[in-house]
């Protein structure tokens, strides 16, 4: 599980094998066993006891700004990896091979996409015309990505291109489904300009945290980029891989609306948009770990979506190690 300490002056601090949070209205214990990651979404105090228990039990502590964008980490100072694999992952970033991973990952997006909107489709009998046009028309884009052949380097810009525009469409579906009031007009970022964009931000960046941490455990270098390209500072690996699980954060905000939970008191509004307050994250992340501790079949066998990335992360480290021993 997350723990999730989201109440302004919040005190985190080690008792015996627990971590005890205290705040204005309660205080509670939870087992080191039963924690996964600790995310720390406003102001908080947390003593250096809990920060070595933390790090000592392999769990990371993650900080997240107004718009659920991680803006820091404290994590132990043990690389997860060999050199190989970063040279490889580099090797790969440039290459045929990078083209071939790129492909998998934008591809594998666009099936999640489209089972989603099958999913909505199925349920909504009403809209279901215009839902299978849609699907239709991302579908006969998905084949040209398919297609695709020769370096990440030629490549990436239409690969990007054409991902944006099933992107656009993809966005056009959802917002044909969901109740009236809550209708956008398209992506909008930080600040997001609608209550569905500012969950969906909200709940991407916690994704983000949950796929670096999974990269930095399989020894994967979370700035080498292969879609994305590399930029001072910025976590490019960690953004090409964070692609085929976006639909798992836009399933749960349109289970949300869906199930008409999202209020307007949930938002607060800044200067150009929205932003969540409280309550809403509360209600955002309590559904996120709903989503993220459901069994799917993965390869053979049933495991949680959350741990999905973990094995992702490592099955494309392990590509990496067969490549040399081969």
């Amino acid at each position: 599980m997350q723990l999730v300490i989201n109440t302004r002056g919040s005190y985190l601090r080690k008792k015996e094998n627990c971590f005890l949070v205290k705040n204005e209205d309660k205080v509670f214990e939870v087992s080191v066993k039963k924690v996964d990651s600790i995310l720390i979404t406003t102001s908080a105090y947390f003593s250096t006891d809990a920060v070595k228990f933390a790090l000592d039990n392999n769990i990371d502590i993650v900080f997240l700004d107004t718009f659920g964008t991680p803006y820091g980490r404290v994590w132990h100072s043990k690389l997860g990896s060999t050199t190989l694999i970063r040279r490889y992952q580099l090797e790969y970033s440039t290459g045929s091979q990078g083209l071939k991973l790129a492909k998998e990952w934008i591809i594998k997006k666009i099936d999640n996409q489209v089972n989603l909107l099958t999913e909505l489709k199925n349920a909504r009998k009403n809209k279901a015309e215009q839902l299978q046009f849609i699907i239709d028309n991302i579908l006969q884009k998905k084949s040209i990505l398919q297609n695709l052949q020769g370096t990440i380097e030629e490549k990436r810009n239409q690969i990007m291109v054409t991902e944006a525009t099933i992107s656009k469409e993809y966005f056009s579906a959802i917002s044909y489904i969901i109740p009236e009031p809550y209708k956008f007009d398209g992506r909008s970022r930080n600040p997001a300009k609608d209550e569905f964009n500012c969950l969906l931000n909200y709940g991407y960046g916690v994704l983000y945290s949950l796929v670096e941490k999974s990269c930095i455990i399989a020894g994967l270098d979370p700035y080498i980029g292969f879609l994305h390209t590399d930029n001072y500072n910025k976590k490019s690996f960690v953004f090409d891989l964070i692609e085929p699980f976006r639909p798992l954060v836009d399933r749960t905000v349109i289970h949300l609306f869906s199930k008409r939970k999202v209020k307007k008191e949930h938002f607060d509004k800044i200067r150009g948009g929205l932003t969540l307050n409280q309550a809403g994250k509360t209600l955002l992340i309590t559904a996120y770990n709903e989503m993220m501790d459901k069994s799917v079949r993965y390869r053979g066998r049933n495991i949680k979506n959350r741990n999905i990335i973990q094995f992702e992360c490592h099955h494309i480290a392990n590509s990496f190690i067969k490549e040399y021993k081969e």
